[in-house]
Parts: C-alpha cells; structure tokens; sequence
C-alpha cells in the first residue's frame, strides 16, 4: 500500500485541499487502485506559500483541484504501474 498525504493545514485548507482530497478519493476509486493506494490527511508539509501540498514516495508536490487528477495519472498511476504491473 503507498500512502497519498494531503495537507489539511490551514494554509493548504484554504488553498483548497478538501476539493483535492474528493479528486484523488474518486481517482482511486474509478481507476481501481483501493488496495494500492491509501489517502491520508497530514499537516504541514512545509511548503506553505505554494499550493496543496502532497507528498508521495517522500516527495512534496504542489497540487490544486485544477491539476490533481493530471497529478495522479502522472505521478500515482506511473509509479503503480511500474511497481505493480511486473509483479
């Protein structure tokens, strides 16, 4: 299972973390992924002036409701793919 952390602090709440969260809970849901992927609500990721942080395989990523589901087709589905289609 790999962990999806979504800051929920303020300043990412008011930059919309809530509307990420519903994105990334429908991607994991429609592409099928529920026994891969785990989201997580986390505070502070420390990269406060930017937008939504996510942090994924120890990287953080700035993430909004307009470019979350790119994120995770990029980002999530590639490395799920690499890491699971050749297991």
């Amino acid at each position: 299972m790999t962990d999806l952390k979504i800051c929920v602090g303020s300043a990412c709440h008011l930059k919309g973390s809530c509307d990420v969260i519903e994105i990334f809970k429908y991607c994991v849901s429609d592409r099928n992924v529920m026994d891969k992927v785990e989201i997580k609500a986390a505070f502070c990721l420390g990269h406060c002036t930017e937008a939504v942080s996510v942090s994924f395989r120890d990287e953080i990523y700035s993430v909004n409701s307009d470019t979350a589901e790119n994120f995770f087709d990029e980002v999530v589905m590639n490395y799920l793919r690499s890491n699971y289609e050749n297991s």
